[in-house]
């Protein structure tokens, strides 16, 4: 199993940290994926992955929520870090666009949005994105960049089975699966009959959205497997052909970076 999203070096998992990645390893996790949030996560971040080489990686982003007045300063600062030779991001995320709660900042998040995908073409790195309540302008902004080869994660995928085809139209992309999918009132399941495993990963978005019997509580990466088991029942396959496909779909997308240094010295 790999977890391809998970923020477990943030301050939730500051009493227990090596436990939690130890939990993880003990429940068959090979690698947890760590999506950066702002510039104030890029330490932790980084302190976890030279903890935990060749388990933990880490990517460089700005999340949506996270862009204010100083976004540019903010994406200054981040785009140096992967100008470094030898950098250790294996991504471009946790980017996207989110008008959920406020809409004050939405052109700065278009344009950071924008800025990121450029260096995700630029960098020939995979896109992890995040989008709530944005959908259309999350796509028009990808068909501006269809042509240049983009791959990537459309993260914490909720939405219908008309969204999902249309975001898969974009071919080096799968939908990132989570805990969502396990609850009662879900309606994942029905809309996952109609999209091939192969374009479907599965991750935590730890500490959030835990999935059953963990239901709001700290989620964290051991509990990955709890969505694989539910994956496999929708589409109606053994637990370990479920886990051999999501895996190797991941290491597709991420594993010439994955097996690349992870020193995390930038």
């Amino acid at each position: 199993m790999i977890d391809t999203h998970s923020h477990i070096y943030s301050s939730e998992f500051d009493a227990d940290r090596d436990q939690v990645v130890n939990r993880a390893r003990e429940a068959g996790v090979e690698a947890i994926l760590l999506p950066n949030i702002n510039a104030d996560s890029v330490e932790p971040m980084l302190a976890l992955c030279r903890q935990c080489p060749d388990f933990c990686f880490p990517m460089m982003g700005l999340h949506p929520e996270d862009v204010g007045e100083d976004y540019r300063n903010v994406l200054d600062g981040m785009w140096n870090r992967l100008a470094q030779p030898r950098h250790p991001y294996i991504a471009i995320g946790e980017v996207g666009l989110d008008f959920y709660w406020d809409e004050t900042y939405r052109q700065q998040q278009l344009e950071a949005f924008e800025i990121q995908v450029g260096w995700a073409a630029r960098l020939s790195l995979p896109l992890v994105i995040h989008s709530r309540k944005a959908h259309r302008e999350l796509v028009d902004v990808m068909e501006r960049h269809r042509s240049q080869g983009l791959r990537g994660i459309f993260h914490c995928f909720g939405g219908s089975a008309q969204e999902a085809e249309e975001l898969l139209s974009f071919p080096g992309f799968v939908l990132g699966i989570g805990g969502v999918l396990t609850y009662k009132k879900s309606t994942l399941p029905e809309v996952l009959r109609s999209v091939p495993l192969e374009r479907v990963v599965v991750e935590t978005d730890a500490p959030y959205l835990a999935p059953v019997p963990y239901r709001g509580k700290r989620n964290e990466s051991a509990y990955v497997s709890q969505t694989l088991q539910r994956l496999a029942e929708v589409y109606e396959i053994p637990l370990s052909e479920a886990d051999k496909i999501t895996s190797n779909t991941a290491k597709a997308l991420f594993g010439p970076h994955l097996r690349a240094n992870n020193d995390a010295k930038s």
